[in-house]
């Protein structure tokens, strides 16, 4: 009998430590350092020649996506209305709100300065509250991408690519082309906190400190016209992961899928 309990007791141990083995590294706080994490885990680069279309759930994967633009802030605790609309309301780029980017085009942004990327480090310290912002000129690029999730991954967006991840504004972009008038709403969930605009005009603010849950904001009816029509987001995040997800509910509050999206 003893033979037995110290044959089961070391099986355990064994099947626990490969169960260990098994799983991604983690770093003290939680992150997974970058050696195990591969941005084509999370992306493919959208090929223009394959029509894209919402997942089985109305989800929009294909997106233009910003480097991100550094924007310091020591908590998410900040992002109230006013806050969001002072932030969104800064011109970062030429034509925020109207540009519709293409994949691999470029473009100069004053950013505020941050310390330099550290993946194997925590979360970096923000400047002394006392400390007067200092400004640079960065160049950033736009990358068209599908998501392989139906939640797009900004965190490992940046942390893949060594770009900045923690106080951070990221921009999307999508065309949403459709073959007649409709009536819809947008449902969207995002950490941290994120502004939308159709063709330009402001439908959804999602402020505060949250995380992302699916259709955590709906709007209210809106239009989406026959033909091309813009979408496009920005997320904040400050200490913290970012992602976002979105879809175009009915009327019935059914998933949108008879719609392509594409970046041009």
């Amino acid at each position: 009998m003893r033979n037995l309990k110290s044959t089961i007791l070391l099986s355990a141990v064994f099947f626990s430590a490969v169960s260990l083995m098994a799983q991604p590294m983690q770093m003290p706080n939680g992150e997974v350092p970058k050696s195990s994490l591969k941005f084509e885990d999370y992306f493919t680069k959208a090929d223009a020649k394959v029509v894209a279309k919402p997942d089985d759930q109305g989800f929009i994967r294909r997106w233009t996506l910003l480097d991100p633009i550094s924007k310091p802030n020591r908590s998410n605790t900040v992002f109230t209305d006013s806050y969001l609309r002072e932030v969104f309301a800064k011109e970062y780029f030429p034509n925020q709100l109207t540009i519709l980017p293409k994949d691999g085009q470029k473009m100069k942004v004053t950013v505020e300065k941050q310390p330099p990327v550290n993946l194997q480090a925590g979360r970096p310290m923000m400047p002394p509250p006392d400390q007067k912002p200092i400004f640079e000129d960065e160049t950033l690029q736009w990358y068209t991408l599908d998501s392989k999730l139906y939640n797009v991954k900004l965190f490992r967006f940046a942390t893949t690519r060594d770009k900045q991840r923690y106080g951070v504004i990221f921009w999307a972009v999508t065309v949403v082309n459709c073959e007649q008038d409709m009536n819809v709403r947008l449902a969207v969930g995002s950490n941290s906190a994120s502004m939308w605009w159709l063709d330009g005009k402001e439908v959804l603010l999602l402020s505060g400190d949250r995380r992302m849950v699916v259709d955590d904001c709906v709007s209210p009816i809106i239009a989406l016209k026959k033909g091309k029509n813009i979408l496009r987001g920005a997320v904040i995040n400050g200490p913290g992961m970012s992602d976002f997800c979105v879809r175009f509910l009915d009327e019935n509050n059914q998933p949108v899928k008879n719609i392509t999206i594409s970046n041009k």
